[in-house]
């Protein structure tokens, strides 16, 4: 018998990216077809079989395709036949299987992207790894993110609702994290407020 992973999508106007969630796959195979048929195989770390075929909202290039395998998951980059947004991952106007996802640490809107490009030189610039890396590997759109403000409690303290609350922040263009400790508000107050 087989089993569906999980798999989180996203996508930019001239490609999709799928997140295949399988960590320490083996015999992976991937077939792309250009009339927009996705076909993942391969088997789990304990010996079970994993598979899926989809058929995909527009037609794709076959050949500009990607696909890389990680400890944790296998990245596939799509490359679309029209540099168009999509609708939905899917031909099928049905809901989709509970398996797929949006990859929200990925997702991009049509607004976010053309921001991005019109705000820098190069449609990557700050965003990639000048190691040669691919732009298919990191987050897709960052544009008007300067800092990213996560508001954390001390785990052990939910029920209460009164232990301290933590700030987190990381600012992209410098790379600096901190944390700060917001002593005598409780995350009801931060909650409410926000």
């Amino acid at each position: 018998m087989s089993r569906h992973p999980e798999v989180l999508w996203a996508q930019k106007s001239d490609k999709v990216y799928l997140t295949i969630a399988l960590p320490d796959a083996k015999d992976i195979s991937v077939k792309c077809e250009g009339e927009g048929l996705f076909s993942f195989s391969a088997v789990g770390v304990q010996g079970e079989s994993f598979n899926f075929s989809m058929e995909l909202f527009g037609n794709i290039v076959p050949e500009g395709s990607k696909t890389k395998a990680g400890l944790r998951n296998i990245m596939c980059s799509i490359q679309k036949e029209e540099k168009v947004w999509w609708k939905r991952l899917l031909k099928s106007e049905e809901k989709p299987a509970p398996y797929i996802k949006v990859d929200w640490n990925k997702w991009c809107d049509e607004d976010d992207e053309e921001s991005a490009s019109d705000t820098s030189d190069d449609n990557n610039a700050g965003y990639e790894k000048d190691d040669g890396s691919s732009e298919d590997e990191g987050m897709l759109c960052k544009s008007g993110l300067d800092s990213i403000f996560l508001i954390l409690r001390r785990q052990g303290e939910l029920d209460d609702n009164q232990g301290p609350v933590w700030l987190n922040t990381w600012n992209w263009s410098s790379g600096d994290r901190r944390t700060a400790s917001m002593i005598g508000l409780n995350s009801s107050e931060i909650i409410s407020e926000a």
